[in-house]
């Protein structure tokens, strides 16, 4: 008997469910519309449409790979933030909800203050941060940074696809490192590290574990490695009255908001994610 795209939608749901994904009925959206070689929009709109067997046969596999603990988004090539369609792979981290404020908080800062200010995404991974801010603010220059080439090369990617070169631009550095010579300043450094504590990884969830890359989970004995690196190394390259802005981890706010305030920075202060968490750092040089 031939299945429709929502028979085929609630038997992905039921085998994710029972599987313990907790977003199954989303997952189950992407991987069928995947599948199909259609946007999720075009997908609820041809619920009603019969399924071809190539359709199944594409979707066997990828449901496979879910089930063996890959995330959604690495079987896809592709995950949404700030409403933007990003490209990644095995090389970045997953853009998460949560680092969105990050973007909330530097367009606050500088839309109408400084419209065309130049930008710092330092450790930028598949460079969602930078290009979410270079799209809300039209004016900007963005440079994207990270110490992986294979991250790099996805945040070019995303640039490109979303339209934003050349006002956004690709620098290979080290967090860790004094900066290349010839990179100028800033008017704003958005950081999201890696500032997973080296003991807490084994114990992460194991989508993150075995398969997120563990150069962008690592902060070091107390996670806070980078943080410290970053205000040694880079502080100089944020000009007069320009931001700093961090995302932390749970619980981290208070030590890099105190490390904030040791290296000179006013007006530190730290804004709330959706779950309520501390998850932003920020002051002014």
């Amino acid at each position: 008997m031939a299945k429709r795209y929502n028979d085929l939608y609630i038997s992905t749901r039921k085998t994710l469910r029972e599987a313990g994904v907790q977003m199954y009925s989303l997952e189950a959206r992407i991987l069928v519309a995947h599948a199909a070689g259609k946007s999720a929009e075009a997908l609820l709109r041809d619920m009603t449409l019969y399924v071809s067997d190539e359709t199944e046969k594409r979707l066997a596999p990828l449901l496979a790979r879910r089930l063996s603990g890959e995330p959604v988004a690495y079987i896809t090539g592709e995950w949404s933030f700030y409403g933007l369609p990003i490209t990644v792979n095995k090389n970045v981290l997953i853009p998460r909800t949560d680092t969105e404020l990050l973007v909330d908080v530097a367009v606050r800062a500088l839309r109408g203050r400084k419209m065309d200010a130049r930008v710092l995404d330092l450790c930028c991974g598949s460079g969602c941060i930078g290009c979410a801010i270079a799209h809300e603010m039209p004016a900007s220059r963005v440079v994207m940074a990270d110490i992986s080439s294979e991250a790099l090369a996805a945040s070019r990617v995303n640039a490109q696809k979303l339209k934003l070169t050349p006002r956004v631009t690709c620098l290979e550095a080290d967090a860790k490192q004094p900066p290349p010579m010839l990179v100028g300043n800033f008017d704003l450094l958005v950081c999201n590290p890696p500032y997973i504590p080296s003991g807490d990884i084994a114990g992460l969830d194991g989508a993150v574990r075995d398969h997120e890359p563990r150069l962008a989970l690592d902060g070091g004995a107390d996670g806070l490695d980078f943080y410290r690196a970053v205000l040694k190394n880079w502080k100089h390259v944020i000009r007069h009255g320009g931001m700093i802005l961090f995302e932390v981890g749970i619980g981290q706010a208070e030590s890099v908001k105190k490390m904030l305030l040791m290296n000179g920075f006013l007006g530190v202060e730290s804004a709330k994610d959706t779950g309520g968490v501390d998850r932003a750092v920020f002051g002014r040089i």
